[in-house]
């Protein structure tokens, strides 16, 4: 597929209009209080999805594009868990991965495959759908990230990272660009050569995602009431 040909551009139209739908969506099922949407697109993730991975193992197996080692691979499971449950450090994963890792993928795709082959449609399907969830949830339902939920994103994504990284030295592959950088050109380029563009990688999502965490603490901090410290009979701010 060619970044900014026809196809592309028809994604990103797509993309651009599934981010208000999703934001209404999220809050209408919040009004209503209760959970139709969340589950249905639970549930709609992996019946869509799952097939075109079993296709792709099935008849077009590649070691370094079929297994599921991808930080996308995980954030799609994330996603669906998260519209299920709404736990917290679901909701976390699919937020910052998405609206961040995801979005890069959406805007830089390294895809090789052209519309309409099962991997085009694989591919965006899971990149769309876990911005979407993430804007359903943390806009449209509220669940919002905390500083516990940005450190277990951060500590999840590290043992992430050392497993791809210790798969991709035995097996020889390049999951998740730990071991080179896309062809194609991305964020990466700006970051240096290997393997201090994977530090630098690190050093700038723990910040970004630090800043996309502060401003909900600062909402939550404002719209929770003042509760009395037994310890001093003084007003504070609950923990929630």
């Amino acid at each position: 597929m060619e970044p900014w040909g026809t196809s592309h551009l028809v994604v990103l139209a797509v993309f651009v209009v599934g981010l208000p739908t999703a934001w209404l969506l999220g809050r209408a099922e919040r009004r209503r209080g209760d959970r139709r949407w969340s589950r249905a697109l639970a549930v709609a993730i992996p019946v869509v999805h799952v097939p075109t991975q079993v296709h792709d193992v099935a008849f077009h197996f590649e070691l370094g594009v079929s297994l599921p080692v991808n930080l996308s691979d995980l954030a799609w499971v994330a996603a669906a868990v998260a519209l299920w449950t709404h736990h917290r450090y679901a909701v976390a994963l699919t937020y910052f991965w998405g609206l961040v890792l995801t979005t890069q993928s959406v805007l830089t795709p390294s895809l090789g495959e052209a519309f309409p082959d099962v991997r085009f449609f694989a591919y965006w399907f899971i990149h769309l759908v876990v911005v979407w969830a993430a804007v359903f949830l943390v806009w449209g339902a509220r669940v919002r990230p905390r500083w516990e939920d940005y450190r277990s994103t951060v500590a999840v994504t590290l043992a992430w990272a050392a497993a791809a990284y210790g798969f991709n030295a035995v097996a020889g592959t390049n999951y998740g660009y730990l071991q080179r950088k896309p062809t194609g050109g991305s964020a990466l380029d700006l970051l240096g050569p290997w393997p201090w563009y994977v530090v630098a990688s690190v050093v700038v999502l723990a910040t970004v995602w630090a800043l996309m965490t502060w401003p909900w603490e600062r909402v939550r901090a404002q719209e929770e009431p003042a509760t009395a410290d037994p310890a001093t009979g003084r007003p504070s701010v609950g923990a929630g």
